[in-house]
C-alpha cells in the first residue's frame, strides 16, 4: 500500500519539478522532470490527476513550443481519467488559438519560399532546414498541431466546457481550421465537428409523409448518422410515425453506450429548402428557420447502412421530444418548405 501511494506521489512530485524548472528557464532540469512525467503519469490516482491537471494547464503559457503540445495532451489524458476539464479549458483553448496562427504564418512563409507538398506534422520533428525556412515558432506549431487538437477534444466531450466556451473564440478557430485544411489538406474533421456540436438546442422536425410536426431538443450529437439513428428512434421507435425503428442496442450507442452496431436509415433528411442534409455532416447543417432549427424529413429515397454509434465515444448525445406540433401549427411549417421533387 505505502510503494503504491509512493508510485502514485510521483507524479505530483514531477508535476512540482517541472514546474520550477520552467518558471527558473532551466532547460535540463525541465526536460528531466518532463521525462518523469510521461514515466509516472500511469501509476497517478484520481487525486493526483484532478490536481495536476488545473496545475500543467496554468503553465502552458510558459512552456517552450516544443514540449508544449505534449504537456497539453497530458491535461487532456487528465481529464479523461476524471481531472475538472472548465479549470483547465480556458488555458488550453488560448493555446489552441495561439498554435493555430502560428500555423498560418507557417502556411504563408510556406508559400512564401517556393510552396511543394506540406510535411507530414506526424512524419517526425522539425528538421534545421524547415526551422530556416519559416521559422521556429511556425515549425514547431506545425508539428505539434495534432496535439492541440487531441486535447482540445478531450475537453469538448464535456458539455459544460462547451457550452462555456465564448462564442467569439469558437468562431475564431473554426476559421483558423478551416484556413488550415483548405491551405494544407490537413484533416481537421475531428476537432471542427467537436466546435460545432450543439447543445440544448431546439429542433423543430417536420415528417412530410403523415404530415406531422415534433419540437426537439438535441445536445452533444457529433454528427448526422448519429442524429439519424436517434431521430428514428424517437419518431419511429415511439409510434409516431412509420418506418423501420432501431433496435435498443442501435439507439443506446448514440446516446451513451460504448460501441457500434449496423443500422439502417429511415428518412431521407431535407432543409427546408429542399437541399438534403448530409448523414456525413453536423447537425449545425440543419437551417435556422425563425429562430429555430428546421429539419424535414421524407421517405428515404434508397437504402442505406452505416454503422450506428457517436463520432466522439468520449461525448454522451441525446435526443428529446419536447412536443407534438399541432396540426395547424405543421401546416404553417410546411406551407414555408419546398414541396418534394
Amino acid at each position: 500500500m505505502i510503494f503504491g501511494r509512493q508510485r502514485r506521489e510521483r507524479f505530483l512530485e514531477a508535476v512540482t519539478g517541472f514546474e520550477t524548472a520552467v518558471r527558473a528557464q532551466d532547460p535540463d532540469r525541465a526536460e528531466r522532470a518532463f521525462q518523469e512525467l510521461h514515466r509516472s503519469f500511469g501509476d497517478a490516482g484520481p487525486h493526483e490527476v484532478a490536481q495536476a491537471a488545473p496545475r500543467l494547464a496554468a503553465l502552458l503559457p510558459e512552456v517552450p513550443p516544443g514540449p508544449r503540445g505534449t504537456v497539453a495532451v497530458i491535461v487532456g489524458a487528465c481529464v479523461e481519467r476524471g481531472a475538472d476539464p472548465l479549470a483547465c479549458a480556458p488555458a488550453v483553448f488560448a493555446e489552441l488559438a495561439e498554435t493555430l496562427a502560428a500555423v498560418g504564418e507557417f502556411c504563408e512563409r510556406w508559400a512564401q519560399t517556393g510552396g511543394g507538398e506540406f510535411p507530414d506534422p506526424q512524419d517526425g520533428e522539425a528538421g534545421p532546414a524547415l526551422l530556416d525556412r519559416v521559422g521556429a515558432e511556425e515549425a514547431l506549431a506545425w508539428f505539434s498541431l495534432s496535439q492541440w487538437e487531441m486535447a482540445s477534444v478531450a475537453l469538448l466531450n464535456h458539455r459544460q466546457v462547451r457550452t462555456a466556451l465564448d462564442g467569439s473564440l469558437r468562431t475564431r478557430l473554426l476559421r483558423a481550421l478551416h484556413a488550415v485544411r483548405e491551405a494544407t489538406g490537413h484533416d481537421t474533421k475531428c476537432l471542427t465537428y467537436a466546435l460545432l456540436v450543439l447543445d440544448d438546442e431546439p429542433l423543430v422536425v417536420l415528417h412530410r409523409p403523415t404530415g406531422t410536426g415534433y419540437a426537439m431538443r438535441m445536445s452533444g450529437i457529433g454528427d448526422n448518422f448519429q442524429l439519424h439513428t436517434l431521430l428514428a428512434d424517437v419518431l419511429v421507435g415511439g409510434g409516431r410515425v412509420p418506418g423501420r425503428a432501431p433496435s435498443a442496442q442501435e439507439a443506446a450507442v448514440c446516446r451513451d453506450v460504448p460501441g457500434q452496431v449496423l443500422t439502417t436509415g429511415s428518412f431521407n433528411l431535407m432543409t427546408p429548402g429542399g437541399e438534403w442534409v448530409w448523414n456525413e455532416g453536423t447537425p449545425s447543417d440543419i437551417p435556422v428557420v425563425d429562430g429555430v432549427r428546421l429539419l424535414v424529413l421524407d421517405p428515404p429515397p434508397y437504402e442505406r447502412s452505416w454503422p450506428a454509434g457517436r463520432f466522439f465515444p468520449g461525448m454522451r448525445g441525446d435526443l428529446v421530444l419536447e412536443r407534438v406540433l399541432d396540426a395547424a401549427e405543421t401546416r404553417r411549417w410546411l406551407g414555408s418548405c419546398t414541396p418534394p421533387s
